[in-house]
């Protein structure tokens, strides 16, 4: 098989990636990683120095592909499916990469850092930090409910890119900092993201690992 994907099935950024090769149809191995075990870990750095996942390697070509954003764009140029996850349309497609960057960089991210928090030994929090977190997604809430008037997905009509990077920010952060009640556009917007079956599949293969979540114990029951 051409593709392997180095992931964690609990991974958030690997299910952005997760829910692209699903939605293309586009035949790939994926390989587990455990970047706890230092062993694993070490293998893996001979892989990708960076030492993050998820990351791509396309065996045809011995090619690594880092970065959600650039798998998704390589996997659209060489592997596409029968629609794209970049707009064919310049306009559309620079709108596409704008809301799949906002999505990681002002819900992904911020998430993280609320969920990361808790892994701290006791008097290494970073109190700030998590504050501002969580101020930086009630302004990106905001934000996307404006987007999010009138579009089926986060440009409009189409499932691009940027509903690949949205759906496992707003599943993590949804429960860190819910929305639901306060945002009745993004909470419709995200319900559709969950009936849509590469999300799906993705949360089906997430939930065996769950337990792991620092915030399981808020987790929805329908998610369990």
């Amino acid at each position: 098989m051409a593709l392997t994907l180095y992931l964690h099935p609990l991974a958030s950024f690997c299910h952005k990636v997760l829910i692209a090769l699903y939605e293309t149809g586009t035949p790939f191995e994926a390989r587990i990683v455990d970047l706890m075990d230092p062993q694993e870990n070490a293998r893996y750095l001979e892989v990708w120095p960076v030492g993050k996942i998820p990351v791509l390697h396309d065996g045809a070509a011995d090619r690594i592909v880092p970065e959600t954003s650039i798998i998704i764009e390589y996997l659209d140029r060489h592997y596409p499916g029968q629609e794209p996850l970049i707009p064919r349309d310049d306009a559309l497609a620079l709108e596409a990469r704008l809301w799949d960057r906002f999505f990681d960089l002002y819900i992904h991210v911020p998430m993280q850092k609320i969920v990361t928090d808790t892994l701290r030994a006791s008097g290494e929090n970073d109190r700030r930090g998590v504050a501002d977190a969580r101020a930086s997604l009630a302004t990106a809430y905001d934000l996307a409910e404006r987007q999010l008037t009138d579009r089926r997905f986060a440009i409009g009509e189409a499932f691009t890119i940027a509903d690949c990077a949205a759906a496992p920010a707003l599943f993590y952060a949804g429960i860190v900092q819910p929305f639901g009640d306060t945002h009745p556009n993004l909470s419709a917007y995200f319900e559709r993201l969950l009936e849509r079956p590469s999300f799906k599949r993705t949360l089906a293969e997430a939930r065996p690992y769950f337990h792991m979540f620092p915030y399981k114990d808020a987790m929805p029951a329908r998610f369990l």
